[in-house]
Parts: structure tokens; sequence; C-alpha cells
């Protein structure tokens, strides 16, 4: 199993990132049982693959393995850019008291099913795993294959957690959302 070593500057951003993305994520660390505390993990996930395949990012752009590592870079890019306008033009917002973990732009009022949540539900998680497989195909290795599962594996449960909180707080309406929509991918999970 071929592991690369880190340079003390990719080291160093690890940590630098790590202590960020706990302190971003503070509350939600403190607590399993909200879709957070797994994101954070995720996050964690991709930002070690993406730190660990960065000298491999710019060498040999047009070989199949970078083309596919670009085009799911790119569709992350659209996702979550579709995702945040439309939870922000058409959610709504208002703190939880049941949910203090949460960030301000997750409390939607308002159950958003528009755009891209027309066609799955996640749409900011499906960015997030196309984000940490374009990061994985820049270069590949049988550890950042393991590494890449291991998040895909933390941002399934962070979407399976965020659904039941979404169950408990919109009810039947969402559960028949779940019935007309997939996950994470179009048409397809």
């Amino acid at each position: 199993m071929e592991i690369l070593p880190f340079s003390f500057v990719r080291g160093l951003l690890f940590i630098v990132g790590t202590l960020l993305l706990l302190f971003i994520s503070r509350k939600a660390v403190r607590n399993p049982r909200c879709h957070g505390f797994y994101r954070f993990f995720a996050f964690l996930g991709i930002l070690f693959l993406v730190l660990y395949n960065y000298p491999f990012w710019f060498i040999d752009v047009f070989a199949p393995w970078q083309i596919v590592s670009w085009l799911l870079l790119s569709v992350s890019v659209l996702f979550v850019l579709q995702g945040i306008w439309i939870l922000r033009k058409a959610g709504g917002s208002q703190a939880r008291a049941e949910m203090p973990e949460n960030f301000t732009f997750e409390n939607t009022v308002t159950l958003v099913t528009g755009g891209i949540y027309g066609y799955i539900r996640h749409p900011m998680y499906s960015s997030l795993l196309l984000l940490a497989w374009g990061a994985f195909f820049k270069h590949f290795t049988i550890f950042g294959l393991g590494l890449v599962l291991l998040t895909s594996l933390f941002l399934y449960i962070t979407g399976l957690m965020e659904e039941k909180e979404n169950l408990a707080f919109f009810g039947p309406t969402y559960r028949e959302y779940m019935k007309s929509t997939k996950m994470f991918l179009p048409f397809i999970l």
C-alpha cells in the first residue's frame, strides 16, 4: 500500500484546517446524535484527500483520471452553488432550540423542493461527495481509496442523520418528498 509522506507545509495546513473545522463545528462535535458530528469527519477526510493529492492536481492534466477528476470537481461546485442559492431563496431561516448545533442556513422553515432539490435531497452533501472523489482521482492509491470510501460513508451517515432530523421537523411532508427524490445523485443514488 502506497502512502505518500506529507510535507511539513501540508501537515501544517492539515493541522490548521482541522483546528478551523473544529472551531466551526464545535457544537456539533459534542453531539453524536446530530448530522454535524458526522459531517465534521467527512470534512476532515476531504481536507486530507485534497492535501494528500495536491502534488498531482496539475500533472498530466489531460489524462483520463484527471478529466474525471475535473468533471467531478466542476459538478461539485455547481451542486453547492445551486443548493445554497435555492436554500437561501426558498427555505427561510429560524433558530431551532432542539438543534442548536445547526448552522443558521440549515434551519429552514419551509421544505425546499425546487431547483436541484427537486431531484436530490442533499445537494451540498452531494457536492462534498463529488469533491472527495474528485480529489481522490487526482492520484489513485489504495490508501486514498480507503480514505475516500470512509469519507463517503461519513457523508452517507450525515445524510441519514439529517433525514431523521428533517422527518422530526417537517413530518409526513418530508417522507413524501423522500419518495420522489434521490439522496445524493439525481436518478441514481
